[in-house]
């Protein structure tokens, strides 16, 4: 898992806290249970949502943490999470250097969370945490990850629901694991299904893929949806354009991750024949005057021949140079893909731990 670097954080640590919850993990503990949520321009939002968080998880019985990740909000919302945190000691947060998108901010709710089984969930108030008890259960018949289907979706049918439904279809198609919803944030994850786990891009939706990759068992079950009451939604039909390039990306590293030479060779091999083909046309023409006779200087056929001749060269060189930049891909980089600005409710014993 990546670690936190000194030189990108300020570590605020908050000593005393009016109110001590028993279902909180010591400081040196490991809690059962690590909700972490994005949040990024939510203010009229989070006191609500950690009012119905905190019913939810007293019904649990279990030890739990909970850590908010400020993705460079301009509202309100950091003022309100520190308010949050010095109400409740189960409470963190990570305040980002800037907006960097929600796949960032769940990385770095990933990289900080303790416990046992790790739930996200959106900020905005659709996603009900009355359902993380239903999650759980179904953790507890042995599954290692459930995905929420928001099958009474309450957004917007045509820009919203229907774009999600087509690229859920050539998701579950392309990713090999069929799940109605793979945009519902609400999920349940054991901590082991995500020790492999590196998140780029939009790639978040995709973590039920990376986790049956390794051999995770995948299951979903339907939570509720509430329409927003307040706030702006950050979605829009561009962010289905930028799904369809990283499902692009999906199906390369499904495929050709550890063996790239394969499509690149493929392509090749194609290009050579093409190559070939031209070559005996051309040569069909001169020299047998089939369909008709014509000489080299009269046919594009030639220049095609060399043109795919030498293109074929590059492709089988291109693939053996991302040979061997597939051994020094992202994970050998041990570089995160967000800065962390101020760190809240952390103690030194996590400071050092995630340096």
């Amino acid at each position: 898992m990546p670690r936190f670097e000194e030189t990108d954080l300020i570590t605020t640590e908050i000593d005393a806290r009016p109110e001590v919850d028993a279902r909180a993990p010591s400081a040196s503990g490991t809690p059962e249970i690590s909700v972490f949520l994005p949040v990024f321009n939510e203010e009229p939002n989070l006191r609500p949502l950690h009012e119905k968080l905190d019913q939810s998880l007293a019904q649990l019985g279990r030890t739990a943490e909970i850590i908010y990740v400020d993705d460079g909000s301009s509202d309100g919302s950091l003022p309100v999470l520190r308010e949050i945190a010095a109400r409740d000691n189960r409470v963190r947060v990570i305040a980002l250097r800037r907006n960097y998108g929600q796949t960032p901010a769940m990385a770095a709710g990933i990289d900080a969370a303790r416990g046992e089984v790790l739930i996200p969930m959106d900020a905005d108030l659709q996603n009900d945490p009355a359902d993380i008890v239903r999650l759980l259960e179904k953790i507890d018949e042995g599954f290692d990850v459930v995905s929420g289907w928001r099958k009474r979706r309450k957004d917007p049918l045509i820009t919203r629901k229907i774009p999600s439904q087509i690229a859920n279809w050539l998701i579950s198609r392309i990713g090999g694991v069929p799940l109605h919803d793979y945009g519902c944030s609400l999920k349940a994850y054991r901590r082991e299904s995500l020790a492999d786990v590196q998140l780029y891009g939009e790639m978040h939706r995709f973590i039920p893929i990376y986790a049956s990759w390794s051999g995770a068992r995948v299951t979903e079950i339907p939570v509720e949806h509430h329409p927003r009451t307040m706030g702006k939604s950050k979605y829009g039909l561009s962010r289905t354009i930028k799904v369809v390039f990283d499902l692009m990306t999906i199906k390369f590293m499904a495929s050709y991750q550890t063996k790239p030479l394969y499509v690149f060779g493929w392509a090749g091999l194609l290009t050579f024949a093409v190559s070939l083909l031209c070559a005996l046309f051309a040569f069909l023409m001169k020299f047998a005057s089939w369909p008709h006779h014509a000489d080299f200087i009269q046919t594009p056929l030639p220049v095609l021949t060399m043109v795919l001749l030498v293109l074929g060269v590059q492709f089988f060189l291109m693939g053996l140079l991302a040979e061997m930049l597939v051994r020094t891909y992202h994970e050998s980089q041990a570089k995160r893909i967000y800065a962390v600005r101020e760190r809240i409710g952390f103690t030194t014993e996590d400071t050092e731990k995630y340096k």
